[in-house]
């Protein structure tokens, strides 16, 4: 294969996808050959800065692949770590085209760049100014960051909390032994009056506290991207209005929600629902390493470092490049093309049904044309089979470029798609490759579905362990 003036090999490539181009093995040629160094820091909540150093060709004759590389560097680091400035030494050109690409104008009173959204997204979830900055070697930071050290306290009584978008989870667990656990509907992301949200996480909590002679700690395991504990940016509360002293309401939700507990003062740890994932699969694995990822409506990361820290950093991959190619699918959210929700969720059986052979009925909601595609793969349909042999090659490949950017000796992969034969599928075909084209990797990464220790274990056992 070639993309803008770089030849890589690729021996496996999705059968039902053939203008697929995995970002990672594209990366790691056109690095081999780019010898003028660059550096780019990220900085996000209280002064946390990380920092990366990578190279460019910097000849007219490669400015496009320069280009290309450092736009979809950026992007990647932008949606694993989270960050509100970004800066970048060695590539003023570069820089300056990038920051007219990262422009967003609230009120409409000017023309928004290719990657306003994600401008919009990470100015409100640190709200601060977004910004580019070209840098000398004299003002370019130093790094500046640190893993987070939560979870595995299974000691006590403690309260574990999975919200969910459509039920919610709560359990008891004393001495790491569950006690009690529930599941409750709830409507949180139809409702815009936040009193409906607290409401309902102070009666799971009461319920949970009820069932044990006290209250040690409470870990809430939520999707959505956390400041401390407050939810700056999440799917729960995506009909409650944007004004600042409503919003306020939503940042301190689980504070406000533990304060009723007890005698005030119970101690609450809240994490993103992949962390937390992550998290059970290293208390699962008695591992460290461990990244977890869901496929489902989305894609859902998390990841615990070789310390068994969580980094504090947004993982939000669904919305990071994995595809360079130019015709790949939009995402309707973020509106850029070649992202992970197009590749790990039920967006993409979707997406590759119709090459396979399959026609959907569009009355269906998204769930239930991928539990029509899972039906067929139980009965071994051949076209089901080449869909999730074609998951399994974008997973392959993916590992390739995320493992450019974690440590991860253990993946766990998980959700709806994974389930049944499909799952057995998608797995299979990614150790196939990776064995083939990336050995080095193979036997130091370990993709796996979770095991019976870490189902058991479990999402709300887990955050119960985070205080």
């Amino acid at each position: 294969m070639e993309y803008l003036g770089i030849p890589f090999e690729v021996r496996n490539r999705p059968e039902l996808d053939p203008g697929y181009i995995p970002l990672g093995p594209w990366m790691a040629a056109y690095l081999r050959g780019a010898t003028k160094p660059i550096s780019i820091a990220v900085e996000r909540d209280k002064g946390k800065i990380t920092v990366r150093h990578a190279a460019i060709y910097g000849t007219p004759e490669m400015a496009e692949a320069d280009y290309r590389f450092v736009d979809r560097y950026v992007k990647f680091l932008l949606w694993s770590i989270g960050g509100f400035r970004v800066y970048i030494r060695g590539a003023s050109e570069i820089a300056r085209r990038l920051a007219g690409e990262y422009v967003y104008f609230e009120n409409g009173e000017g023309e928004n760049g290719k990657r306003w959204f994600d401008v919009q997204f990470m100015s409100d979830v640190f709200e601060n100014g977004f910004e580019i900055v070209d840098c000398t070697d004299r003002d370019f930071p130093e790094e500046n960051d640190a893993s987070v050290s939560v979870g595995g306290h299974l000691d006590g009584c403690r309260i574990g909390f999975d919200a969910g978008g459509s039920d919610r989870k709560v359990s008891a667990v004393i001495d790491g032994k569950t006690v009690y656990s529930e599941e409750v509907v709830w409507h949180p992301k139809t409702v815009s009056d936040p009193q409906y949200h607290f409401d309902e996480i102070v009666a799971a909590f009461r319920t949970a506290a009820s069932k044990m002679p006290r209250v040690d700690g409470i870990g809430v395991s939520s999707a959505g991207v956390f400041i401390g504990n407050a939810p700056m940016v999440s799917s729960l509360f995506i009909k409650v209005p944007r004004e600042k002293e409503v919003r306020k309401l939503v940042h301190t939700i689980f504070d406000r929600a533990a304060a009723e507990i007890g005698d005030g003062s119970v101690p609450i740890v809240v994490a993103n629902d992949g962390d937390v994932t992550a998290l059970a699969g290293a208390m699962g694995l008695s591992a460290t390493a461990v990244m977890g990822m869901a496929m489902g409506t989305s894609e859902a990361v998390g990841y615990v470092d070789r310390k068994g820290n969580v980094l504090g950093w947004f993982n939000e991959l669904a919305f990071a490049p994995v595809d360079l190619s130019e015709n790949a699918m939009m995402d309707e959210w973020s509106f850029d093309i070649g992202v992970g929700c197009k590749y790990f969720s039920q967006d993409a059986v979707i997406k590759l049904a119709p090459a396979a052979g399959i026609e959907l009925d569009e009355s269906l909601t998204p769930a239930e044309k991928l539990k029509f595609v899972q039906e067929l793969m139980e009965r071994d349909d051949p076209r089901a089979v080449r869909i999730f042999r074609s998951i399994g090659c974008y997973l392959a490949h993916t590992m390739q470029l995320y493992s450019m950017f974690y440590d991860v000796e253990h993946m766990i992969v998980l959700g709806r798609v994974m389930s049944g034969k499909g799952g057995d599928c998608i797995l299979a075909e990614c150790k196939r490759i990776m064995a083939e084209e990336y050995p080095e990797l193979a036997s130091k990464m370990h993709v796996m579905l979770p095991d019976e220790k870490t189902r058991r274990v479990g999402q709300s056992v887990a955050a119960a362990s985070l205080p």
